[in-house]
């Protein structure tokens, strides 16, 4: 008698479990010279909010990395806008230069009046910067040589040059540092009316400050040249 029971059926042989799919590892932070990059927008706040808009987790956010990444190469506010017055004082000194590359090296007084008028033009395109470098209110002096060292630089400069056009004849006065620092009150000055808004109460429009800054500077080369005599 054969039997009712069904022959087990085969099964077929199981598949070796594939591992499970491992997450993708995390691709190490390369955002190239990140210290430049959060140079670059703490001075983009600067420019759009003053100085008092810098921190480092807002510069972070803008360079779009983490909160904590800046804190290695800036570790507190004090540092960033140390370095921040460093970038502000290169940019300000290569203006200057640049505008010197043009001057007539046989002018002194024409070199003095490219200085100055090459101050006043970076001043006004660049009031938030100016500040920061012209103030001791944003950043620590003793720990940025960078600027002190620049700054003295153009002072020197400066000193040379109108020494070298009182050699030439071009200057009525004999007291240099007179000259030097009263040359230096009138472009820090207007360039500080121009940051704290008063020239429209004394009815000079925005576009025209440029213009009334190259006059007020002509004027005052005009005061302090030697005017030639009729002899001569």
């Amino acid at each position: 008698m054969r039997s009712s029971a069904k022959p087990p059926s085969a099964k077929l042989p199981a598949r070796p479990r594939r591992p499970a799919a491992r997450a993708p590892a995390p691709k190490p932070y390369h955002h190239g010279d990140l210290r430049r990059v959060l140079i670059d927008a703490a001075l983009q706040l600067v420019g759009e909010g003053g100085p008092d808009a810098v921190s480092v987790r807002e510069a972070a956010r803008r360079a779009g990395v983490s909160p904590g990444a800046p804190f290695r190469h800036f570790p507190s506010r004090d540092a960033l806008m140390n370095a921040v017055a460093e970038e502000a004082q290169r940019r300000f000194r290569a203006e200057i230069e640049a505008a010197l590359a043009e001057a007539p090296a046989n002018n002194p007084l024409g070199r003095f009046r490219c200085l100055g008028l090459a101050y006043l033009r970076w001043a006004m395109k660049n009031p938030t910067h100016f500040e920061i470098i012209s103030s001791r209110r944003f950043f620590d002096h003793d720990k940025t040589a960078c600027v002190s060292q620049d700054n003295a630089e153009l002072i020197d400069l400066a000193e040379r040059t109108l020494a070298e056009a009182f050699a030439q004849g071009q200057l009525r006065s004999a007291d240099l540092k007179q000259v030097q620092i009263a040359g230096r009150a009138l472009v820090y000055g207007f360039a500080r009316m121009n940051i704290d808004g008063h020239f429209p109460r004394w009815g000079v429009a925005g576009a025209d400050a440029e213009r009334t800054a190259e006059a007020i500077l002509d004027l005052f080369i005009e005061g302090i040249a030697k005017v030639p005599s009729k002899s001569a």
